[in-house]
């Protein structure tokens, strides 16, 4: 009997929907080549472009025909009606998301679509904080040492996993409102001491299938927010006494991250520090192309490369897919069936296999493939069961 999964698709924006197809082809190539593994599939639209798509199609007939040419002219008024009118994140498509076993997207976001008060559009923020996914998962595996800006590494010599808690730190305060006059402005660090103890304790959980080893990024000789989520690290500690601890500060975890990334299995830190360390992570083993991540809290999960949307190479072929089909791969083994880690084996041990010939890479890494092809490659690696 087949284990069926129900997978909602979320492209979103810029490549999103180009490196989503793949991963969506390496799905459905590994439910063929087993016996017991299916998907459902239903895609949604998110993201800047269904903002724009919203708020035109709320402005409507010949109303939209006026206030489009006055927002071109660039009327005040109907600026600020255009912006009030789209969303990026549809209340009934976050309304069906607890229906599905597991959330896959895309890219979110468009550089010059922006909120009134300059930030970008982030509704994967809102599906994190929402859904409480407090885990921000981010594996960091180098395949080939040519792919390394590091002299002298060798395949799986980078091997570590950086978690970012993904709800509260120097993120918890960006939707308030701020005024445009004001000649100052604030963002606050949330740090909670459930929020600090149920993400180290995943980073330990992770840890124990690992080498075991747990290192706090934090700023704890600065900021008293950082003091206190060391402290809770500390204490959480010691119910895992078998897990080798240590605590590094931030900006001295950057210098080892080049210097000595060997250093490190898994990581854990707030939100920003965590965001900041997953792409320079990215850039030791070939760039954000190359970087799988998940957001995992205890009931909801979403999956999805660590890259942004890159508009300027939307639609050409040319984007890297493997982030988002090792992302995917993450996806079946957090669904966790016998099934689906095996689903996830074989799309792993499927990249390894063609990255270890280094003339198959996509123009961010060198070389030629397309989209498409790097797909095909990653297709034709799959065992067969």
């Amino acid at each position: 009997m087949k284990t069926t999964f129900r997978i909602a698709l979320l492209p979103g924006d810029g490549i999103g929907p180009d490196v989503t197809a793949e991963a969506v082809r390496v799905l459905q190539e590994v439910a063929r080549r087993t016996d017991d593994l299916h998907f459902e599939m239903e895609e949604f639209s998110i993201g800047a472009g269904e903002y724009l798509k919203s708020a035109q199609a709320a402005f409507g007939g010949t109303k939209r025909e006026r206030n489009s040419a006055d927002l071109a002219a660039g009327s005040e008024s109907v600026v600020r009606e255009f912006l009030r009118s789209g969303d990026p994140l549809p209340e009934r498509v976050f309304e069906r998301m607890p229906e599905f076993d597991a959330i896959l997207l895309g890219a979110m976001g468009l550089p010059g679509v922006r909120w009134p008060d300059g930030t970008e559009m982030a509704p994967q923020l809102d599906l994190r904080e929402r859904l409480d996914l407090y885990s921000g998962v981010r594996p960091i595996y180098l395949f080939h040492p040519d792919d390394s800006p590091l002299k002298g590494r060798q395949a799986g010599d980078i091997d570590f996993v950086l978690l970012r808690e993904s709800t509260e730190g120097l993120f918890s305060t960006r939707k308030t409102p701020r005024d445009p006059a004001a000649e100052r402005t604030t963002d606050t660090m949330l740090i909670t001491r459930a929020g600090a103890e149920r993400v180290i304790r995943a980073a330990f959980r992770i840890a124990a299938g690992r080498r075991n080893k747990v290192t706090l990024i934090d700023k704890a000789n600065v900021l008293p927010s950082m003091a206190f989520f060391r402290q809770i690290f500390d204490e959480v500690a010691r119910e895992f006494p078998q897990a080798q601890t240590d605590h590094v500060y931030v900006d001295a975890a950057a210098l080892y991250l080049v210097q000595r990334p060997e250093m490190f299995d898994v990581m854990v830190t707030e939100n920003m520090f965590g965001d900041i360390l997953s792409d320079l992570g990215a850039a030791l083993v070939g760039g954000m192309g190359m970087a799988p991540s998940a957001d995992i809290g205890d009931k909801y999960a979403v999956f999805q490369p660590s890259h942004g949307s890159a508009p300027d190479i939307a639609g050409q072929g040319i984007a890297n897919p493997v982030a988002t089909i090792l992302s995917a791969a993450m996806m079946l083994d957090w669904l966790n069936t016998p099934a689906s880690r095996h689903g996830a084996a074989m799309i792993q041990t499927a990249v390894r296999t063609v990255f270890a010939d280094p003339r198959a890479r996509t123009r961010d890494l060198g070389g030629s493939l397309s989209t498409g092809e790097m797909g095909a490659a990653v297709l034709a690696a799959l065992p067969e069961k």
